[in-house]
């Protein structure tokens, strides 16, 4: 059985090289941008730690899967919302796991239908390294490598945590 991270030291490291890496690169003013549901969990902490006053989005990209015509509308669809100017914003998407890079694909795809960001700063939990797409965090809480037919599940929104379950 794959160990699991704990959450909290994992979002403790995020929250400092994130800090530093909006420091180094100079965007000190960024907006932060968490897909539905976990990304929205783990970007209102990150917030939190490195930059409070900075504004909070959210995406849902349901309407903007490659899948959608084999999979049909999820369940659940909420709006994104975006109360901020995306044009030439440094803009912080947040999700809970990268896996195969589509959902990330798909929220720029998003994201570029509000406006022309100045710049986007991935970040994410946990990288599983099933990658189809050539996407990357830039910063990353751990990477994992699941056994076949094993998927993760971050639960929240308070305490944070992982569990591994059978794919769907």
């Amino acid at each position: 059985m794959t160990a699991l991270p704990e959450v909290e030291p994992l979002l403790a490291r995020m929250a400092t090289e994130l800090t530093a890496h909006l420091k180094r690169l100079q965007r000190p003013d960024p907006a932060f941008v968490g897909i539905h549901t976990g990304g929205v969990w783990i970007a209102e902490n990150l917030r939190q730690r490195c930059a409070p006053a900075a504004p909070l989005g959210t995406l849902d990209i349901a309407f903007y899967r490659d899948d959608f015509e084999q999979v049909g509308l999820p369940q659940r669809v909420r709006p994104s919302e975006l109360p901020f100017a995306v044009d030439d914003r440094h803009l912080i998407l947040v999700d809970d796991v990268l896996m195969t890079g589509r959902t990330i694909r798909a929220a720029l795809n998003e994201l570029f239908d509000y406006g022309r960001p100045a710049s986007v700063t991935l970040v994410t939990l946990l990288d599983i390294e099933a990658r189809e797409l050539p996407i990357r965090a830039d910063i990353l809480g751990a990477s994992l490598a699941l056994p076949p037919g094993q998927r993760i599940k971050l639960t929240g929104p308070e305490p944070l945590h992982l569990t591994l379950n059978p794919a769907d």
